[in-house]
């Protein structure tokens, strides 16, 4: 598996697939390095797009891997990768979210986020904000 950074090549892959940004806003983080790309030799598996929130602590806003990629701890890698390079850049918090009713939530309490607080809208399940310090 490889990660790299997102580029122009990359755009098709990632609007037809993320369905959580507007398609506008994919080149503004491809072009700002907010993107990352996973790989299988030369084959998109999938992404990871962060931002930050309060404009000042990274945000991974959303981590998507191809179903039968699953469960091989390519979601572990892309994350341990991101904390790293979140460090080297300075920071020493870094967030995250997810549904109430996803899975991920257990996912990202094994690698050592812990629940900050929650988020209720009227039309969406509860948004669980996690935490982990670096």
């Amino acid at each position: 598996m490889k990660i790299e950074l997102a580029t122009e090549k990359d755009y098709k892959y990632i609007v037809e697939r993320d369905k959580h940004v507007p398609k506008t806003l994919v080149s503004t983080k491809i072009n700002e390095k907010e993107i990352f790309i996973l790989k299988d030799g030369e084959h998109e598996i999938g992404w990871m797009r962060y931002g930050y929130f309060w404009d000042n602590t990274p945000f991974m806003n959303m981590l998507w891997i191809e179903e039968e990629y699953r469960g091989q701890g390519i979601g572990k890698k892309i994350v341990l990768y991101w904390e790293e390079l979140m460090r080297q850049k300075g920071f020493e918090l870094v967030m995250t979210s997810t549904q109430s009713d996803e899975g991920a939530q257990h996912f990202y309490r094994k690698i050592g986020y812990r629940d900050a607080g929650c988020l209720i809208l009227e039309t969406q399940p509860l948004e669980i904000v996690l935490t982990k310090n670096l």
